[in-house]
């Protein structure tokens, strides 16, 4: 018999401080190209407007070489908005990995959990309710603020439903779709009863869009996006187990619950947060991750990849939203338009196997 035909084949690897990392050509392959893209849109979202720009001239002024005429039109006028899609784009790429990973289901993501549903009730309440109390919580912390706790409010509640000595994917996805029924159903309550000025202003903001967006809120989604992602590397190790099961992880030392209410919260956060910053982007946090494993051949969501997929595709739907179209629409109606036949392909090939 030959040698080689019995011979384990091993990953290449690395090791760093007592922690191995796998070597994967493909995942790091992708996600350089990825990266790539989305710098590339990034720049390309900045460069189309009424005053166009090159790329030369863009990438000259993101290293601070430009002229002061092209400063101006890129990093006060342009630039909130390009980083907000980038920032909620990573957001929403992550957040719906964890939850991918968490649930063990394609169809697991913030839109299906409820989280955003949450958020969006909460916003849409203070937006048409008239009075001192709204005016009060609008005015002391803010509608990106008041949606981030909603999100996380209606997070908690689904995960403490979906809590029987653990959380099953499958239970949880249940009880995230009935929940996020509940949401839309209050949302859609408050809409009709409203005054039709305020339901107007709710109703641009429950698309989800980029419009008007301002360095203030781009920095707050992207301090705590960078916080959250930094604390979900840091856990991401003791995670990779619970891939195998709940008694593996056990048997490996791993306090399963403990992580996986972790990352749940963290995934709930970061939705949250892009919530807060663009609405309720539809259909972003459910692509990404889905696009991110096909392309690295990953058998779970990779994290890094899912991240630059969110980016990509929210730039780029952004970018066809302002200039492919006759007329300016908010980005999630083209979000929307890609990741509702994404749905269909996936429970189509579910139904198949």
């Amino acid at each position: 018999m030959n040698e080689t035909a019995v011979k384990p084949q091993m990953t290449p690897g690395v090791r760093v401080g007592g922690v191995s990392f796998v070597w994967r050509p493909r995942m790091v392959a992708v996600t350089l190209l990825l990266a790539a893209a989305v710098f590339l849109v990034f720049c390309l979202s900045i460069a189309v407007g009424d005053f166009p720009l090159s790329l030369r001239q863009v990438v000259a002024t993101l290293f601070g070489r430009g002229e002061q005429v092209d400063e101006f039109v890129i990093m006060d006028l342009r630039m909130p908005r390009a980083a907000a899609g980038l920032v909620v784009g990573v957001a929403l790429g992550v957040s719906g990995a964890l939850t991918q990973s968490i649930a063990r289901n394609p169809l697991a993501s913030p839109d299906i959990l409820g989280i955003t549903g949450g958020a969006s009730a909460v916003a849409v309440l203070l937006v048409t309710a008239s009075g001192g109390a709204a005016a009060a919580v609008i005015s002391s912390v803010g509608l990106s603020a008041a949606a981030l706790a909603g999100g996380l409010g209606t997070g908690l509640l689904v995960y403490f439903l979906a809590w029987r000595r653990g959380v099953d994917g499958f239970r949880l996805i249940l009880i995230g779709i009935s929940v996020s029924a509940v949401m839309e159903s209050v949302t859609t309550w408050l809409l009709v009863s409203a005054d039709i000025r305020d339901v107007a202003r709710a109703q641009a903001w429950l698309v989800g869009s980029l419009d008007d967006r301002s360095w203030d809120e781009v920095r707050i989604a992207l301090w705590g996006t960078v916080a959250l992602v930094a604390v979900v590397a840091c856990i991401a190790f003791q995670f990779k187990p619970l891939h195998f099961g709940d008694d593996v992880a056990a048997g490996l030392g791993v306090r399963y619950a403990r992580v996986r209410a972790v990352l749940l919260l963290c995934a709930v956060l970061l939705a949250g947060m892009a919530v807060s910053a663009a609405g309720p982007v539809p259909f972003v946090a459910m692509v990404a991750p889905q696009v991110a494993m096909r392309l690295t051949k990953s058998p779970t969501p990779p994290m890094t990849a899912s991240a630059a997929v969110g980016a990509l595709l929210l730039l780029g739907s952004d970018l066809v939203a302002r200039t492919a179209l006759p007329v300016t629409l908010p980005v999630g109606v083209v979000t929307a338009a890609i990741g509702g036949p994404f749905l269909i392909y996936l429970l189509v090939r579910a139904n198949r196997r």
